[in-house]
């Protein structure tokens, strides 16, 4: 019988017993496919974290009473697939949260421990494709695991989910990299877990603090969702320590980033950092598209650009939600109660994301709204993301990853050399 197929699917063992019912029924009264068994299974378990009702509430009998056997079941198949992406080509609807926006989640203590380090210690950007513009970033995974809970984050799906992995005697690997001299480099510390959150746990920023000093040729870029920036203003980094924020409305923070620090404290952390002297960058990623995202973000832009000036900002980055299947697969299997798998999915550059158009609006609009003086002085990227989008947007383009990662390093540079110049500080 059909239904036994069901009982194959380890997603059907997780959903509500009343939706487990109702598809074991309808599996027993249609001759549908295993595909469209497991299709379906999905259905109920995306409107079960939705809080979007039962997939039966799309069911239509009366309209079906008069077919059988494979045509009946390609017209009841249709009623759940229309009803199911009418509601992913609507924009999602956010409301406020009453409940509290933890800072700074951790760990319990016994389940961050250190590891021996197997293979090196840098690496490449682990969504680096030739298939989209990318700036050929290198990463420094000091630590395996991020004590956040975004609902997009695809970090757990590359590491032990229950266990954060600091390097063991991190500084001596750190001082083992060769590196040219006469080259630079930016190397990101925000790939595999966020940079600031685990503040100096096991060494972690005495020792890229160290390795940023003795290598003025490498810009080492601190990327977070935190708040903790203290260690910084006791300990003054050397000026290629580049600190960038990911940003998004307080709304998006409440409801899809659970566990990061608000977007208040956020930006009062990158407040004190640039009154030091130290360069900041911001990335605009992921940009979500909900009811009311036009106006929030661009509210967001407005409290940005009057928080800080062009000419201590060195990168605004802008990217949106991009899977890989089998992170699609994973976040789904969570059943957690979000709607951020509630949204139109096209192919692109062999990733599931946004469809193009929505793509160009969401990235027009934001970058639309900043001042004039900050599309001059500040270097506006995206990541991972069509080449076909930069024209459109951004009004230029590169021809390929070497011209765009070129571009970037003079222009971080440069930025860089203005700002140590500018507050007394060595430049690169």
């Amino acid at each position: 019988m059909n239904s036994q197929k069901l009982t194959s699917l380890p997603l059907f063992a997780k959903l509500p017993e009343a939706d487990r019912l109702w598809l074991t029924e309808m599996a027993d009264t249609w001759p549908l496919s295993f595909q469209q068994l497991r299709m379906l299974t999905e259905y109920c378990a995306d409107l079960y974290c939705w809080d979007a009702g039962s997939l039966s509430r799309f069911h239509q009998p009366e309209k079906l009473a008069e077919f059988r056997g494979k045509k009946g079941s390609e017209l009841f198949f249709k009623q759940m697939k229309d009803g199911y992406e009418d509601l992913i080509n609507t924009p999602r609807t956010y409301s406020t949260s009453n409940k509290q926006v933890e800072t700074e989640q951790s760990f319990p203590l016994k389940q961050i421990t250190e590891t021996v380090l197997v293979g090196n210690i840098m690496g490449s950007c682990p969504v680096a494709s030739e298939k989209t513009r990318c700036c050929n970033l290198q990463t420094l995974d000091a630590v395996q695991q991020c004590g956040f809970s975004c609902s997009y984050c695809s970090i757990q799906s590359f590491y032990h989910a229950d266990q954060v992995r600091f390097i063991k005697d991190l500084l001596h690997h750190l001082k083992r990299v060769r590196l040219d001299p006469d080259k630079t480099y930016h190397i990101g510390t925000g790939q595999s877990s966020d940079s600031l959150m685990w503040g100096n746990h096991h060494g972690l920023l005495d020792a890229l603090y160290e390795f940023a000093r003795a290598n003025p040729n490498v810009i080492l870029e601190m990327k977070s969702k935190s708040g903790r920036v203290d260690y910084f203003l006791e300990n003054r980094p050397p000026v290629n320590m580049v600190f960038t924020w990911s940003l998004n409305p307080q709304i998006i923070i409440e409801n899809e980033e659970i566990g990061s620090a608000s977007l208040s404290r956020r930006l009062q952390s990158a407040r004190k950092l640039a009154d030091t002297g130290q360069p900041v960058g911001f990335h605009f990623h992921p940009i979500i598209w909900y009811r009311g995202w036009q106006e929030d973000y661009a509210d967001l832009v407005s409290r940005l650009t009057s928080m800080f000036g062009p000419e201590e900002t060195v990168m605004v980055s802008l990217g949106t939600l991009t899977f890989i299947r089998s992170v699609i697969k994973q976040l789904r299997s969570h059943m957690r109660k979000t709607t951020i798998l509630q949204m139109p999915l096209e192919e692109i550059c062999g990733k599931l994301s946004y469809p193009f158009d929505i793509k160009k609006d969401l990235f027009s609009v934001v970058y639309n709204a900043f001042p004039k003086s900050w599309k001059h002085e500040v270097f506006f990227y995206m990541c991972m993301e069509d080449i076909k989008l930069w024209e459109p947007v951004f009004g230029r383009s590169y021809a390929d990853n070497e011209t765009f990662e070129h571009d970037m390093l003079m222009r971080y540079k440069a930025k860089i050399d203005h700002i140590a110049a500018k507050n007394g500080g060595t430049k690169q």
